[in-house]
């Protein structure tokens, strides 16, 4: 707002407005707000320049594009990341400015988020990242993302929503809607096909059409189409012959004209690789093409990027006139128009009590409970007098490292601070380091203070961890991954399903001196777990941001029932994943996603394959009991719907929630169909005793496959099977209708 301000005052000087109030001077249409935004666009670009609608479709500097200073429209300022507000960066390089007021509130990350099942956490998660934008006066907020986790070795799956296009679809809707209630707009990445990491500027997927629309594409559609969606980011990869920045298939034809987009379409930066394709193929906004801004000895490098000077010189030359030209103008007028020059939207806030608080409900919601044998969980801290804490990632800063979604924050409670806190002076809390893997404090000059250096052998460090587990009542190993090369991080990919660091051996030696001990694993992907059948209880801890801490204590000891189910499978070996399954990964430059529709529980049903633990599945401390399925009526006609009710009862001791998932079986098809499909989850929220009618209302769309012959998507007549369950593996009771 205070841009804004500055620069309506500037411009009306400049217009020879009269600063006197009783004069009531008449603003352009382009600068009243009371105005039509569409009537405001018309009014700005009969008012601008060659140069002015060239300089306000690409970068200005490492995160702003410029307005029109003349015209008094501002400028635009975006800012990473999906899972907090970046800290501020120098004008044209990645390190942070030093700023000491940009700090923010870490979220869990967005496989947390998808982790909750939802549909309320992810409300909560997009009004609480979009005030923080707000307040730091970010006009486009680059999350969130929504590539579909289609292999466990990933390094960006973290930043990801799971393995489901429904799941994925449910989820990033109210995330988008109430990010953008604050004049923020979300700016969803990365589209499309942006599957791995290694290579990335290179790889080409190859990809059929119905796999495409039916897998890759949903839950892009359902952020535009309705999300509304104001922004989107292109992906870095190729898609049939063409990057995703400046791709025909994709941005003009899909995104634009099939889907209705009128929001502005942003280059990754450094995705932008070809003039005469960004002026074509559907590009809006370029960014990031030269990285440090100035290049070739160019006073301005910015002049030099592809949508810049090489764009107006063609223009010159008669090659291409400006109807490309207005057509990114306008969209980029639009999404200035609709945050940074919005006058009516709120001031938003910082490091509240309340994001604080949002940042911990999400992540008490989003936490797994993959085994709990002879309920070893929750930690009863009445007969417990000695807890043994083991690992580095119960002291491990997660919130700096893993790429673009690094962050800067004013607090992170570390697990083993978290449970010293929660349980007090009543119970004792040993500590030993286990396993030394990442060291490093600093991440592009913003220092975590930890200092995690240590010299001692992978024997001397086992040693400790088996001497304090003998001593202990209960044994908490906290491990996994961590924001590093090759692990969770953007950029690489995993080098292997395995635990990093001689985990694996730690663990072994473990489970060889106690029986209590309780796995906690932090990440954002699927790993090996070879020695599961040893440990009676495993925790799915992800990365939950400032408070992962206190999120994580308060489900262990439980003070709140978990209730987040798995949003991807964990295969027990990696070429149980259909993506991994047919030899090498990728070759010469191209993907082969030979896989097709058999993504995650999919692959596993067509191929019965046992998972490790399956898609949907997650544990509570208590218990919970499905009732008989009906439907509303056995035929269906073709644009109608049937409602789906199934009683669930709470038949434990304490509260919980349990997500109630639906699957859609189609009996007879004329074209390979998964086995079932997800298209409907619930979470219901029950006192023991206690039971709710959950109910499902299942239209054509649920129903329906894309033909990729005929180009649209077909519900053939016929028999469908509704089946209800606890997760993927799990279906408790089916119910039949047909399709008329």
């Amino acid at each position: 707002m205070k841009r804004f301000l500055s620069k309506l005052v500037a411009m009306g000087l400049a217009l020879g407005l009269s600063s006197c109030s009783c004069n009531e001077p008449k603003l352009p249409d382009y600068l009243n707000p009371e105005k039509d935004i569409e009537v405001r666009i018309d009014d700005a670009m009969s008012r601008m320049t060659l140069d002015e609608k060239i300089a306000i479709i690409h970068a200005q500097s490492k995160f702003s594009s410029a307005g029109v200073p003349r015209l008094g429209i501002a400028e635009l300022w975006t800012t990473d990341g999906p899972h907090g507000i970046r800290p501020e960066v120098l004008w044209d390089e990645w390190v942070q400015a030093g700023w000491t007021n940009d700090y923010c509130v870490a979220f869990p990350a967005l496989t947390a988020l998808a982790a909750t099942w939802n549909t309320d956490m992810a409300a909560l998660y997009g009004k609480s990242i979009g005030e923080e934008a707000r307040y730091r006066e970010k006009d486009v907020l680059l999350g969130p993302g929504v590539n579909i986790y289609r292999s466990p070795l990933n390094g960006r799956n973290f930043e990801y929503m799971g393995e489901d296009p429904y799941l994925a679809s449910r989820m990033v809707v109210p995330y988008v809607k109430c990010v953008q209630k604050n004049g923020v707009a979300a700016c969803v990445k990365h589209y499309a096909l942006n599957n791995s990491e290694t290579y990335r500027h290179t790889t080409e997927p190859v990809v059929d059409d119905r796999t495409l629309y039916e897998i890759y594409l949903p839950a892009f559609k359902a952020a535009v189409q309705e999300g509304g969606a104001w922004s989107i980011m292109g992906a870095y990869n190729l898609f049939r012959g063409e990057h995703a920045c400046h791709n025909d298939l994709l941005l003009n034809k899909i995104l634009k004209e099939e889907w209705g987009f009128d929001g502005a379409v942003i280059s990754d930066w450094g995705g932008t690789h070809d003039t005469r394709e960004a002026i074509t193929n559907g590009l809006d906004l370029e960014f990031g093409t030269w990285t440090d801004g100035l290049t070739m000895g160019k006073t301005n490098g910015y002049d030099v990027y592809h949508l810049a000077n090489p764009y107006k010189e063609l223009i010159k030359s008669g090659e291409f006139t400006t109807k490309e030209l207005d057509e990114k103008v306008r969209r980029v007028l639009r999404l200035i128009f609709r945050t940074a020059m919005n006058t009516n939207k709120p001031t938003g806030s910082l490091v509240s009590d309340e994001h604080i608080e949002a940042a911990y409900t999400i992540g008490t919601e989003g936490v797994v409970l993959l085994k709990n044998d002879n309920n070893t969980l929750p930690i009863d801290l009445i007969k417990t007098k000695t807890i043994a804490v083991i690992g580095e990632n119960a002291i491990k800063m997660m919130t700096i490292g893993g790429g673009s979604s690094s962050l800067k924050v004013k607090k992170e409670v570390s697990p083993l601070e978290g449970l010293r806190k929660r349980v007090g002076k009543d119970v004792e809390i040993l500590y030993a380091r286990g396993y030394v893997g990442d060291t490093t404090s600093v991440y592009k000059r913003v220092d975590s203070g930890q200092r995690l250096g240590d010299d001692r052998s992978e024997k001397e460090l086992i040693a400790e961890a088996v001497e304090m587990a003998k001593k202990a009542d209960v044994v908490l190993m906290f491990g996994g991954l961590n924001k590093a090369k090759k692990q969770d991080c953007e950029s690489t990919d995993r080098a292997e399903l395995g635990l990093p660091y001689g985990q694996d051996r730690l663990i072994t030696a473990l489970t060889e001196v106690t029986d209590n001990l309780i796995y906690i694993n932090i990440s954002g992907n699927a790993v090996a777990m070879p020695w599961i059948d040893s440990v009676p209880a495993i925790v799915q801890g992800w990365y939950l941001g400032s408070e992962a801490g206190n999120s994580l204590a308060a489900v262990l000891v439980g003070d709140v029932n978990p209730s987040g189910k798995l949003p991807f499978t964990f295969p027990v070996q990696l070429t149980d994943t259909g993506a991994h399954s047919m030899g090498e990964f990728s070759k010469n430059g191209e993907e082969n996603y030979g896989e097709g529709l058999l993504v995650g529980y999919r692959w596993n049903d067509a191929k019965d394959v046992t998972p490790l633990f399956a898609f949907g599945h997650g544990l509570s401390y208590t218990t919970f009991e499905y009732g008989e399925a009906t439907v509303s009526r056995k035929t269906m006609k073709n644009g109608g719907k049937v409602i789906i009710t199934v009683p669930v009862t709470n038949t434990g001791s304490c509260r919980g929630k349990e997500v109630v998932q639906l699957y859609i079986a189609d009996k007879k098809a004329s074209v390979m169909r998964p086995e079932k499909e997800l298209k409907g989850f619930v979470k219901v929220d029950l006192a023991p005793g206690q039971t709710e009618k959950v109910k499902f209302v299942v239209d054509t769309q649920a129903l329906s496959f894309f033909d990729d012959k005929q180009h649209c998507w077909v519900a053939e007549p016929g028999e469908f099977e509704a089946l209800v369950g606890a997760a993927s593996d799990d279906i408790r009771t089916s119910v039949s209708f047909v399709l008329k």
